[in-house]
């Protein structure tokens, strides 16, 4: 039997639904686990991250709004990472994490074997955390790091921490997606951000919405895309004080490189019957405007994980 999903939103879990998780876990029948936004004892939180600990088919762990509530639990899952060898993708966005989680957690992260995907949203991070973060974005040569990696909301992170994580996504070889949306980081960091774009051979999809920008900084972005190779396909500026022109002529931009890319490139192959046809994970319009191309990008992590991606 192929693994299955369980997917329960904002419920109080029950001793007894609690105990089906583990035992659908134990058994390697779960490849999605959700529980986002759960109530749940202490005692059963630990029983769960046990059985991830022992799952060998569990891919994604989605623990949002608020399910990792305390430093405790946050050992009860580093413990269980530790121990996992199965898991791509971990999401904790809204987890009151604070620097402390993050440095429980982060032997557990930099260590994972197979975890590529990364949402840390809205977790009260500081600059200490920001610094561990940069450590799983290692450098061309080093280790695999992080493909996809979600920092929104996080406006304890100061400027400095925000150039270090530049710095960082420059020199990474395996970021594909970067998500810093609701952060306040105006215009001065979104130029650090850009030169680390420039940079970049890997970067993908930059999600900037609502972070205090403006038009200064979009023609920053204007004259990288227009004049400098890049890998970009996707840069989210809405919600800023950006002209609907100027995002538009980004967005042209960005839809007639992947046009070059789609002529040089060896014809697709459709997918077959056996075939799944579901959006993979991180999927983004590349325009908030309509535009003749609209470039649909997906980050080939793992098979239909991200089937219930609210946060």
């Amino acid at each position: 039997m192929l693994p299955a999903s369980i997917q329960i939103t904002g419920e109080l879990l029950s001793a007894a639904e609690v105990q089906d998780i583990c035992e659908s876990l134990k058994e390697d029948s779960v490849r999605l686990l959700s529980v986002r936004g759960c109530q749940l004892s202490d005692r059963d939180f630990s029983r769960i991250c046990r059985s991830v600990a022992e799952s060998r088919s569990l891919a994604q762990l989605n623990l949002n709004l608020g399910v990792v509530s305390g430093i405790s639990r946050t050992r009860h899952l580093a413990d269980a990472l530790k121990a996992n060898r199965s898991l791509q993708t971990l999401f904790l966005h809204g987890s009151p994490l604070m620097d402390a989680g993050l440095v429980t957690l982060n032997a557990a992260l930099t260590t994972h074997p197979t975890l590529v995907c990364l949402d840390l949203g809205d977790c009260m991070l500081g600059d200490e955390a920001l610094g561990l973060i940069c450590g799983m974005l290692p450098p061309d040569g080093a280790k695999s790091g992080l493909r996809e990696l979600t920092l929104s909301a996080n406006p304890g992170i100061s400027s400095k921490g925000w150039a270090r994580l530049s710095i960082a996504v420059a020199h990474s070889s395996q970021l594909r997606v970067l998500n810093l949306d609701y952060n306040p980081l105006g215009d001065q960091i979104a130029g650090m951000l850009a030169v680390a774009v420039a940079s970049s051979r890997t970067l993908e999809v930059l999600d900037l919405e609502g972070t205090g920008l403006t038009n200064q900084s979009a023609q920053v972005f204007l004259d990288m895309v227009e004049n400098y190779p890049t890998s970009l396909k996707v840069l989210v500026l809405t919600e800023n004080d950006v002209t609907p022109e100027l995002q538009q002529q980004i967005c042209d931009l960005l839809s007639e490189g992947e046009e070059d890319e789609d002529r040089e490139a060896p014809p697709l192959m459709l997918p077959g019957p056996a075939s799944s046809s579901a959006l993979q994970p991180g999927t983004v319009w590349s325009c908030p405007y309509p535009a003749p191309q609209m470039v649909l990008l997906t980050s080939g992590v793992g098979e239909s994980l991200l089937d219930e991606t609210e946060m």
